[in-house]
């Protein structure tokens, strides 16, 4: 990869337009949880070491262009002061900021007012670009999660000024590149989630990247009723069964093993603590529903990863928000948690339902890289050019 990082830039004495990604959860006027904060604390921190001065840039929600006082970002200041330890000035409009008031030059970190406030953020306006570089000398992207945006404040500021990678997003690139750009192999991928037609391009992308794939939770319905096994009342998009076997058909080519599974754990009710039996896969009752993958899928599973030396997963195997439907997951996780513990194992994992359920199986600490980036990392692995990215490596 081409692009800088901090290293690689002279910070002393310069402002550092720094694009974060500080969307977090908010009730009550009260930040709820903290972790994307947290986790840019390095980047600033690093930044102030070298004598550098941070100026935040960042959304909060989704005002469309125009300024929603309930989605200013001064709600998240206390919070950013207690992980910065430093006070941290709100700058609410880009004239203001401009002038440089002497509170904000006196200030340790400098917090510019929710970017989408701005019609030219989400339209990469030539103009709102210039206007943010104009406040620094050098720009960083510390916001992966925001790297499949072609925004004014991911992609366009980067044209008119030094850019590099903050420690978050170099963290993030440089696991990716371990999982699908120059792997150890053999590459394992379990891909789960509820249906085919949401991840047809991760899946296309995969089949030609991976030797193993693994696809377990609704999505696998779809496969084994592709290859005319009936899957009762399960959750299955039998109108893409031809792709299923189209993909199926161009994994064989590349030599890629499409992992489904053999036994399901079935059910007649969605709910907690359900009757519930493990059968063959091609004996799911016509009454029943397939809800999780069965103790032969996951041993199968298992034996997989025990021979693989990469690991990229996105998506349950099961309906894991509910027990008992949770276990093909929760054993999964485990076994590749203890796999990479071992360094047997280079596992990247990302996708909001992936990131809860191994937290969910108490594996997450234990992978190598878990990515809270969503819809970024899921372009990644789909092999998407991503604005934020490639912005960098101009």
């Amino acid at each position: 990869m081409r692009w800088k990082t901090l290293d690689d830039m002279d910070l002393a004495g310069k402002r550092v337009l720094v694009r974060v990604d500080i969307n977090v959860p908010v009730e009550n006027g009260r930040v709820t949880d903290a972790t994307r904060i947290e986790r840019i604390v390095p980047t600033i921190r690093d930044i102030r070491a070298a004598g550098g001065h941070p100026i935040l840039c960042a959304h909060f929600g989704r005002p469309k262009g125009k300024v929603v006082d309930d989605l200013s970002l001064r709600v998240v200041v206390p919070a950013l002061e207690h992980a910065l330890g430093t006070r941290v000035v709100l700058i609410a409009t880009l004239d203001a900021a401009e002038a440089r008031p002497a509170e904000a030059e006196e200030a340790g970190v400098i917090l510019l007012e929710n970017i989408r406030f701005h019609p030219g953020e989400a339209t990469n306006d030539e103009t709102l670009a210039r206007r943010l570089a104009g406040l620094a000398d050098i720009y960083c992207n510390d916001a992966f999660s925001a790297a499949h945006r072609a925004h004014a404040s991911t992609e366009g500021v980067a044209h008119h000024l030094p850019s590099c990678a903050g420690r978050l997003m170099a963290a993030e690139l440089k696991a990716l590149e371990a999982a699908l750009g120059n792997p150890r192999r053999p590459v394992a991928a379990v891909v789960g989630g509820a249906k085919v037609s949401t991840k047809l391009d991760l899946l296309g992308n995969l089949v030609g990247r991976v030797d193993h794939l693994i696809i377990g939770g609704g999505m696998a319905n779809t496969f084994l009723a592709a290859q005319g096994i009936d899957v009762g009342k399960s959750l299955c998009e039998h109108e893409m069964a031809d792709t299923a076997r189209e993909i199926m058909a161009k994994a064989q080519t590349a030599g890629c093993e499409i992992i489904l599974p053999i036994d399901v754990v079935v059910a007649r009710d969605f709910a907690a603590g359900a009757p519930h039996e493990a059968v063959a896969a091609t004996e799911c009752p016509d009454d029943a529903m397939i809800l999780d993958a069965g103790p032969q899928s996951v041993a199968r599973v298992n034996t997989t990863l025990d021979g693989a030396r990469t690991l990229i997963w996105n998506g349950p195997l099961g309906a894991f928000e509910i027990a008992p439907f949770d276990a093909a997951t929760n054993a999964a996780a485990a076994h590749a948690a203890k796999l990479s513990r071992a360094g047997k194992l280079v596992s990247v994992a990302g996708g909001g339902d992936t990131v809860a359920a191994l937290n969910k199986a108490g594996a997450a600490d234990d992978f190598t890289y878990i990515s809270t980036a969503g819809g970024a990392f899921l372009e990644w692995m789909e092999g998407k050019t991503l604005p934020g990215v490639a912005a960098l490596e101009g």
